[in-house]
């Protein structure tokens, strides 16, 4: 055969078939478009009878004595609609040649029109075409095999996922990523452009966030994309994504068992990762106790000295579903950058220690940069500490632990930001205000009963030291009745204002109410 694919071309091109095109204006297309059948009818309707990517034969006996060309174009029509890709007209069964009309039907409907002479039966051009098919067949599903005995070779190498992606890529003729489970590509067989970079990213993570195993196919960018999760429902581990191909059924066995080889990859891994996972708790212990003898050492053999010092020590809370995502998420950045990354599991959340000097390259503190993106990307509530030797490793621990009490989701909250406010900036949290709101009750309810101010006299009278007669110049009121209010509120509560700590109290109080 010429031509090995399933197409009309393919069947013009056979010489032992004889045909000829009878339609040159047929788009070049048309004449390349896969062909699923070769089937013959004479019936002037045929079309409830025939399927897709059709080729059809006829030898005319429905156009017999027709001269209106009518009857062609609708014809010809029906057909087109139907999704037939071509016309064979068999010549010299009921006519000498093709009818004018329907040569004019076919071009303007641009069906491709190709005359089968006597010698050829319709058999065989439904066999040749049957021929191509198989052969077609035979040399994808030998292509598939051959694909996964080159990934099976690429995931021994050293970099196993890294080779297998490559590889992969290489046998389809696209750009193949694989993404860990925080939506971070950690292999990619080539650039992006930074639309179409910034899309995938956005999609991969938002599948990845669903938690849920999913296939999916879309367009982005004018690019087709497939994705697949890897690893259980509620557990993924990562995903792969496919750019600028389309996935036959061969191409498709061939991804699902890199997705089975990527899978039990990082499902081995899982052990591996506790296992890690526990020795860098233990470590954080030994930090914890001022002496980071024990950590440098096992640090260095692992996964590179530990960050010099200062350091800033940041604490992390993180949601349980995500915090297997946020330990590989860091694990990825101790990989890029060994010795300036320790992080484990700590008794208020997870530990991250990283050098208090130095910058990314827009300019912004690195320590700041790692510790926002670390936020953002989780919904984490980070606190940090002030910058710190090791030998006061505890003392920055409880201040990160204080600046997260602090933290929003999603954000990262610094120790000096709270120092700054002084002691009393310790009582903006939930358990202050509602302390506050019990105390200050009595005197709320007498004020929206009998309309008085007794909390605004009462803080002003803070404010200006205790004195009477500045309180009542603040306030516009007589001093009588300031001492009056005083009196009141200090029979509500129940306690002695003349006294230091039962002002300091009140004033507690309405610092954490903030009224």
């Amino acid at each position: 055969m010429a031509d090995p694919q399933p197409t009309l071309r393919a069947l013009l091109a056979r010489a032992d078939l004889s045909l000829r095109l009878a339609s040159a204006e047929s788009a070049s297309d048309a004449l390349d478009a896969p062909l699923r059948w070769v089937h013959s009818s004479d019936l002037t309707d045929p079309t409830p009878f025939l399927t897709d990517d059709l080729l059809l034969l006829t030898t005319g006996t429905q156009f017999a004595g027709a001269d209106d060309p009518e009857p062609y174009r609708a014809y010809v029509a029906r057909l087109r609609a139907r999704g037939v890709r071509g016309l064979g007209f068999g010549t010299e069964v009921v006519r000498a040649g093709i009818p004018p009309a329907l040569v004019d039907a076919c071009r303007d409907e641009r069906m491709p029109l190709f005359e089968v002479p006597y010698r050829t039966p319709f058999i065989a051009i439904a066999r040749a075409n049957a021929e191509a098919i198989a052969a077609q067949a035979y040399a994808r599903r030998t292509w598939a095999l051959a694909a996964q005995r080159a990934i099976s070779l690429a995931a021994l190498r050293p970099d196993g996922l890294g080779a297998t992606v490559a590889e992969l890529a290489r046998q389809l003729g696209a750009w193949v990523g694989l993404f860990d489970a925080a939506a971070v590509l950690t292999h990619g067989s080539g650039t992006l452009p930074d639309g179409l970079r910034d899309a995938l990213a956005v999609e991969t993570g938002a599948v990845l966030r669903r938690g849920a195993r999913a296939a999916s196919t879309l367009v982005l960018g004018g690019q087709r994309v497939t994705m697949q999760t890897l690893g259980r429902g509620g557990h993924l581990r990562g995903l792969i994504a496919i750019v600028g191909t389309e996935l036959d059924l061969e191409g498709r066995s061939v991804v699902t068992s890199v997705i089975a080889m990527a899978g039990l990859a990082l499902e081995q891994n899982v052990t591996l990762g506790r296992a890690r996972t526990a020795l860098r708790a233990g470590l954080v212990q030994a930090l914890l106790g001022d002496d980071p003898t024990l950590a440098r050492r096992v640090s260095r053999e692992l996964w590179g000295a530990l960050p010099p010092a200062p350091v800033v020590v940041a604490v992390a809370s993180v949601a349980p579903g995500r915090f297997d995502a946020a330990v590989d998420w860091l694990e990825l950045r101790v990989a890029e950058s060994r010795g300036a990354l320790f992080h484990g599991r700590g008794p208020d959340g997870v530990v991250i220690v990283v050098p208090a000097g130095g910058t990314d390259g827009r300019g912004t503190p690195a320590t700041a940069a790692l510790l926002d993106e670390f936020a953002a990307l989780f919904d984490a509530v980070v606190g940090a500490a002030d910058p710190a030797d090791y030998a006061g490793f505890s003392r920055a621990h409880a201040q990160a632990v204080t600046a997260a009490r602090r933290a929003r989701a999603g954000e990262v909250a610094h120790f000096a930001d709270a120092a700054g406010g002084g002691v009393l900036a310790g009582l903006d949290s939930p358990d202050a205000r509602a302390l506050a709101d019990a105390f200050l009750r009595p005197l709320r309810t007498y004020d929206d009963a009998h309309g008085t101010a007794l909390i605004a006299t009462v803080r002003t009278w803070l404010e200006h030291d205790a004195r009477i007669d500045g309180t009542a110049q603040a306030l516009g009121i007589h001093r009588h009745t300031v001492r009056a209010r005083v009196a009141q509120a200090q029979q509500l509560l129940g306690l002695d204002l003349a006294s230091f700590p039962a002002r300091a109290e009140l004033w507690a109080a309405l610092v954490a109410a903030a009224v």
